[in-house]
């Protein structure tokens, strides 16, 4: 199989395994805020909501991540970008958490935003902590108890920032 990775807009005859990325990682529900049992239909419209750029990374012509930006808030804060990462937990592991990360930091400032701010990154996903201060992400906060994580319970989660 082809190790490149490749980094495209969705298409429509995408959403079915779009589907599939997003329905697994929710499963394990500690990572993601959406109940693991959330409709097709609620998170389709979610992540494809009309305020977001919708970006799929594919492998060897497989999709194997997807990602979004947006702006995290209208108006007079739409320069800072928001961004949604999910990674098939069957190619978990292999860089590509790091690889859509540092794409989507070239492609938000391409498109205008001045830094990017995660909202809620749950402090027990240590994984992803640590990945995106590899990218140069600073926590600037800690919500108390923003997350109610399936096996720790109410747990905390950062904000994360990164001028572009």
């Amino acid at each position: 199989m082809n190790n490149t990775l490749s980094v495209r807009k969705v298409l429509p005859e995408d959403h079915d395994q779009l589907w599939t990325i997003i329905r697994e990682v929710i499963a394990g529900g500690e990572t993601y805020v959406f109940h693991p049992d959330s409709s097709r239909e609620k998170m389709m419209a979610y992540w494809l909501a009309s305020d977001k750029h919708v970006y799929i990374v594919e492998q060897g012509g497989e999709m194997v991540g997807t990602f979004t930006i947006k702006p995290n808030m209208p108006d007079r804060g739409s320069h800072v970008a928001n961004g949604s990462y999910m990674v098939s937990p069957h190619h978990s592991g292999k860089g590509i958490g790091e690889f859509m990360g540092r794409y989507s930091l070239e492609e938000a400032k391409r498109l205008g935003y001045q830094a990017m701010q995660f909202n809620i990154v749950i402090k027990s996903n240590s994984p992803a902590v640590k990945l995106w201060q590899k990218i140069g992400f600073k926590i600037i906060g800690e919500v108390p108890n923003a997350f109610q994580h399936p096996k720790l319970g109410p747990t905390n989660a950062y904000i994360m920032y990164r001028e572009l």
